[in-house]
């Protein structure tokens, strides 16, 4: 009977430290919470003006491009909340923890995908420029056909009735309009 009397005082400790602990906790977690809803309000914000933003200034252009845009700043907004939230609530060391691994993650994504990176970059350069269209006749080094379309990492070409296709980062760094009326 003693022993038995002595576990329940045991969990009956344990409970009260529990909620002691619980209540000492709780005005951290509200903060935490108000602070990630408002955050969360936040960025839906900027998500929204950012796609108005590009629906105005890429009019005309695929939806795939805002969409990648918008998905890039998404990104690291949502990672900036997260950090953020750690932060907030006490959690400092694990959030600078998570912030230099994922920097590195980051950097090795980056190097890895380096190649695709300039193919994207270079076919938004693409897309915006009025010299370079679908249908226009260009020569890309000793290449010369008809631009049939440009996508974002790369262009396709008619050349003589075959399909060439090239990473835009080749493209546009050496691409020349080919004037048929001058010819």
């Amino acid at each position: 009977m003693a022993e038995f009397a002595l576990q329940s005082d045991l969990v009956g400790r344990a409970l009260v430290e529990f909620a002691e602990r619980l209540v000492d906790t709780l005005p951290t977690v509200i903060t935490g919470v108000v602070f990630l809803v408002l955050a969360v309000l936040l960025v839906k914000l900027v998500l929204t003006v950012l796609n108005a933003v590009l629906a105005r200034t890429m009019r005309g252009q695929s939806p795939v491009y805002r969409q990648f845009l918008t998905t890039v700043v998404a990104v690291f907004l949502w990672f900036g909340v997260g950090l953020s939230t750690l932060s907030v609530v006490g959690l400092e060391g694990i959030a600078a923890s998570l912030g230099t691994a994922a920097g590195f993650v980051a950097l090795g994504v980056s190097y890895a995908t380096s190649d695709m990176i300039a193919d994207a970059v270079a076919g938004i350069y693409l897309l915006r420029d009025p010299d370079f269209e679908a249908g226009d006749t260009v020569r890309v080094g000793d290449m010369e056909g008809i631009v049939r379309s440009i996508e974002l990492r790369k262009t396709r070409f008619d050349v003589d009735g075959d399909t060439v296709v090239r990473g835009n980062a080749d493209i546009e760094a050496r691409w020349t309009k080919v004037d048929r009326e001058r010819v």
